[in-house]
């Protein structure tokens, strides 16, 4: 894949004529391109000022590509063929997407299941690399899994420091440890790029091209799209989507993404964060909702979703005659950067700051404050078979069970709303429990999101706090038959991630959300449990 392409229908169509006039009299693309961070206004100012370096990161990142390279041969010359990456929301769903497009390895560690974590620990040891990545170098599952992964190097009698890489902004507090670790390599990001947008930074490009991808192809790719998306013409592609995501009367800020083969395994999963932590603030935003091909979203279009179809750019897309449409192709590098330039875009036509969370902090907040606090766990207000139910006021009303208290939640929904589930066990060893997605979505009848815990905190979670009040969220726990404890830390891996999701569902209480949570007390047996209550929800069959 090379050129992009891009063909929009509808509402989606009639925001380009409406709005991209006026970006182009504005000089809204070029400016983006000289990092003038006067465009979203006085109050973004101070951010944007500090967030603008990804725009010509195609040009800035290309030192990186030989010490990684380089780094790549040192370690396979050692036997080490498996690269497992440490890092959260920015950190890892970039390279998660570029190592599965390219088709190679990379285990992505943004868990702190201790299942998950447990799995990661023991397979291939021996030939095993880690790559800690954090922007701010104190992001507490990233340090977590660096002291589980040292310790188990050391036991295995293997010298950690020659098994680790580091990628943080230069002097973070992991930049000055790590060198003083003596570690195999660290590499500085440029600090003038927000996570989210860091896809082209060594955050994306380290993990990246050790695991085996051309990296430099990559950032080729993402070279040619930046020329035009400089560009201040009406055909610039940048301005049409972002026109098309936050231009819409009234606005369609439900964007359901669907991949109809473009080849880019995972895509949507990368856009969901940048859209959703970009633009969900101050009581509006765009909610990205990723779905399959013929799910529920695509077949009955509601009045407030716009269809995303990602296509391969090597044959045309059968374009629908009927409702709201943007289909978009090219290549991985290519739209990397016209998706960062759109959501920019699509920030200044919303009127935020899109390169700031203001939520996102909360939820770290709460979690640390239960680590610290370490106070009794919260009784069951419910119990039914396996499954302890607890819920916000009013949701369990006349509930007997999971189904009825499913079914309450549902009823909570606005006309305008849409549900979030919320899974907080290992998304390796139960990925089928997303599929639950579909079947929410049908008994509904709204867009339906599904994130794994913890790391839609990294993503959605700025949106569900800070996007308009419209959501109810479904919250899933389990016990776990194994725990981990973590050097030199009071908290095992099964603590921290009850009290990440104890935490959240705290803080989306308290911001007036409804909330129901299922903790499972055996996965197996309570994801059956749950499946067959799910499945007796009227509308859905058996």
């Amino acid at each position: 894949m090379s050129a992009l392409g891009f063909t929009a229908t509808g509402a989606a169509q009639a925001a380009i004529q409406a709005h991209v006039p006026g970006l182009v009299a504005e000089k809204v693309a070029s400016r983006i391109a000289a990092k003038d961070d006067t465009l979203w206004g006085p109050d973004a100012q101070s951010e944007a000022s500090k967030r603008l370096g990804w725009v010509d990161l195609a040009e800035t990142s290309r030192p990186l590509v030989e010490p990684i390279l380089d780094l790549r041969r040192e370690l396979q010359a050692d036997g080490i063929d498996r690269i497992v990456l440490a890092g959260m929301g920015g950190s890892s769903l970039a390279p998660e997407v570029i190592t599965a497009t390219a088709d190679v390895e990379l285990i992505v560690l943004d868990s702190t299941d201790p299942e998950m974590v447990g799995n990661a620990l023991t397979d291939r040891l021996a030939t095993t690399a880690l790559v800690v990545s954090s922007k701010s170098g104190s992001t507490v599952e990233t340090d977590s899994q660096r002291r589980v992964f040292s310790q188990a190097f050391e036991d295995a009698g293997i010298d950690p420091a020659s098994r680790i890489i580091v990628v943080t902004d230069p002097g973070s507090p992991m930049d000055e440890a790590s060198r003083k670790a003596g570690y195999r390599a660290v590499f500085n990001a440029d600090p003038n790029v927000g996570g989210r947008y860091s896809a082209l930074t060594a955050f994306g490009l380290v993990p990246s091209g050790l695991a085996g991808v051309d990296i430099a192809t990559l950032l080729d790719e993402a070279e040619e799209a930046a020329e035009f998306l400089a560009d201040d013409d009406e055909d610039n592609l940048g301005l049409a989507l972002g026109a098309a995501l936050a231009g819409t009367t009234p606005l369609r800020n439900k964007i359901v993404f669907v991949d109809e083969g473009s080849g880019i395994v995972g895509f949507a999963d990368w856009a969901e964060q940048l859209i959703a932590e970009s633009t969900g603030k101050h009581g509006t935003g765009l909610l990205p909702v990723v779905v399959e091909p013929g799910a529920e979203e695509t077949v009955h279009q509601a009045d407030d979703v716009l269809l995303v179809h990602l296509v391969s750019d090597d044959e045309d897309p059968v374009i629908a005659t009927q409702g709201h449409h943007v289909y978009v192709a090219g290549s991985l590098g290519s739209q990397i950067l016209l998706w960062e330039y759109a959501t920019v875009v699509a920030g200044k036509l919303l009127g935020i700051d899109p390169f700031d969370q203001p939520d996102v902090e909360a939820a770290k907040i709460a979690a640390r404050g239960l680590l610290d606090a370490t106070p009794e766990p919260e009784a069951a207000q419910l119990v039914d078979g396996d499954i302890e139910l607890r819920a916000t006021e009013g949701l369990l009303e006349g509930a007997a069970g999971v189904t009825d208290a499913v079914a309450n939640l549902l009823a909570a929904l606005p006309a305008d709303g849409y549900l979030s589930i919320q899974a907080y066990v290992d998304r390796i060893g139960h990925a089928d429990l997303a599929t639950l997605r579909e079947d929410l979505a049908v008994a509904s009848n709204r867009p339906t999101t599904f994130g794994w815990g913890p790391r839609f905190l990294h993503s959605t979670g700025q949106f569900h706090k800070g996007g308009p009040r419209i959501g109810v969220y479904l919250q899933i726990t389990a016990d776990s038959d194994t725990d981990i404890s973590i050097p030199d830390r009071p908290f095992t891996f099964g603590e921290l991630i009850a009290a990440q999701a104890t935490g959240d569902a705290q803080v989306l209480a308290d911001n007036g959300r409804p909330v129901l949570r299922l903790h499972l007390g055996s996965r197996d047996e309570g994801i059956r449990q749950l499946r067959a209550a799910i499945s007796a929800l009227p509308g859905i069959h058996q």
